[in-house]
């Protein structure tokens, strides 16, 4: 019978444990978690000089998220935000801004944007011909 009692001891403080965090604790939500699950938007931008990315030394890397709300170390991190919105995240939908006039000297510069949109894996490497070319595309989300 000690035996008995020690195991159903034992077997009741594991499940206590175990359950304790599912229970009314972990229910207890601060009040400003969201109220709806969302798909996670989060990208590495990363920009250096040079043709492709084995080359290519990263000069400058912020981080981009926009679910459930616009932030990380991207400077423009709303602007950018709104803009891949606007285009549901295809990056090569990011047109030249109009009347942005760039010299036709070049010194490539190559951007990566590795994360996740909106709940889909995003891997996407382009090489610009100078660094104005690159900020007229996207201009909010290359401006960093």
């Amino acid at each position: 019978m000690r035996n008995t009692a020690r195991w159903a001891t034992t077997l009741g403080l594991t499940a206590a444990a175990v359950c304790a965090p599912l229970s009314g604790a972990a229910l207890a939500a601060p009040g400003n978690a969201p109220s709806a699950l969302y798909a996670p938007s989060a990208l590495v931008l990363t920009m250096g000089h040079g043709d492709s990315a084995a080359t290519a030394t990263p000069e400058r890397a912020v981080t981009l998220t926009c679910a459930p709300g616009a932030s990380g170390t991207h400077p423009a991190a709303g602007a950018a935000c709104a803009e891949m919105n606007r285009v549901g995240g295809d990056l090569d939908a990011l047109t030249v801004s109009e009347g942005v006039h760039c010299t036709l000297q070049y010194d490539p510069v190559l951007v990566t944007v590795d994360g996740v949109w909106q709940g889909r894996r995003v891997s996407y490497e382009r090489t610009f011909s100078n660094e104005c070319v690159m900020n007229a595309h996207g201009s909010s989300v290359f401006a960093f």
